[in-house]
């Protein structure tokens, strides 16, 4: 250990000492706090946002996230902006669309068949789901593929609390998720944008991370139905289109699973549609985005993070892999 000279004449450890990239980061968190209002709080506590919706959704409220990165110090997009440009392709393709033709889904009853190589298959009803785990609240940035993104705070638990349930076998390797695709209930379903049902997938190492989030509910209620009632999947380190939407199927794979995107434009949307900014998608650039709610169309643009800002906590997943083949 070692000392150095200081205050009245008594020798500090320099353990005792604050590093300069530690104060740093402090000094840098003071000030995105006291631009959101949230100084007085205490940095020893996980700050608590304001989430609260309209009032027309039932209450689904959340503990504050013990999981590190799972609370983006950033202003909230509004819950109407959230709920009313969309990508929901079930609904319709333009960002309007699951905000006006979503009403038509019926979320109840709705079960989750869990299937593959896992020793306890099964069938989980919603209210089942609902009562696995401890809610938490995350407030996660969410980046889409076409140069837009949100803060949003979602309600659920991590994804590995209900995958641990089924018990994967050794041969697991990857997770797919189904989603219902109904032509009853879901206008877009008719069309032949995709082949339908809509087919995601993660490695099980990324599926089984903490940050994975099955959620439940946004701003302290329920899912609204073009949100992707009554529960999706967040991956926040990935483009939007990664995270599956109202879902029916969750199935433990050996091999990789084709997902939908990849299955329509391998060349355009790759398997692991990590948010990176180096690589830019085939018809535009990635490298910077549009805060939904900042000052419209013309607002200026911000850089895009690396694995949307949570490379800290998933950038081990993917140590020695070429980012750029594996896209």
């Amino acid at each position: 250990m070692h000392f150095l000279p200081q205050r009245d004449g008594q020798r500090i450890p320099s353990s005792d000492i604050t590093p300069r990239d530690v104060y740093d980061s402090r000094r840098d968190w003071l000030k995105t706090a006291g631009a959101l209002g949230l100084t007085g709080l205490g940095l020893s506590g996980t700050v608590q946002a304001q989430t609260a919706g309209p009032g027309k959704l039932a209450k689904l409220p959340g503990a504050k996230s013990a999981v590190p990165g799972g609370f983006a110090l950033e202003k909230l997009t509004s819950y109407q902006d959230a709920t009313t440009y969309n990508n929901f392709y079930e609904f319709g393709t333009d960002k309007s669309d699951p905000a006006k033709n979503a009403h038509t889904l019926k979320t109840r009853p709705w079960t989750v068949a869990i299937e593959g190589e896992c020793a306890k298959p099964g069938r989980y009803g919603i209210e089942d789901l609902l009562k696995l785990a401890p809610m938490e609240e995350r407030i996660y940035r969410l980046r889409c593929v076409e140069g837009w993104s949100m803060v949003v705070p979602w309600v659920g638990y991590s994804l590995s609390e209900l995958l641990k349930k089924a018990e994967p076998t050794g041969k697991a390797k990857y997770v797919e998720f189904t989603t219902l695709a109904d032509k009853a209930q879901m206008s877009g379903v008719r069309s032949g944008v995709l082949d339908w049902p809509y087919i995601e997938g993660l490695r099980m190492d990324e599926a089984m991370h903490p940050l994975a989030l099955l959620a439940f509910g946004m701003y302290g209620e329920v899912l609204p139905n073009q949100n992707g009632a009554p529960l999706r999947l967040v991956v926040p380190w990935k483009y939007g289109f990664k995270s599956a939407k109202s879902i029916v199927r969750i199935r433990f794979l050996e091999q990789q699973p084709v997902s939908s995107w990849t299955k329509a434009a391998q060349q355009e949307y790759g398997f692991y549609s990590n948010v990176n900014p180096k690589v830019d998608h085939p018809r535009w650039s990635q490298a910077s985005e549009r805060r939904i709610g900042e000052d419209g169309l013309f607002a200026k643009k911000r850089p895009t993070l690396m694995f949307n800002g949570y490379e800290p906590q998933v950038g081990q997943l993917y140590a020695g892999m070429d980012l750029k083949k594996n896209y």
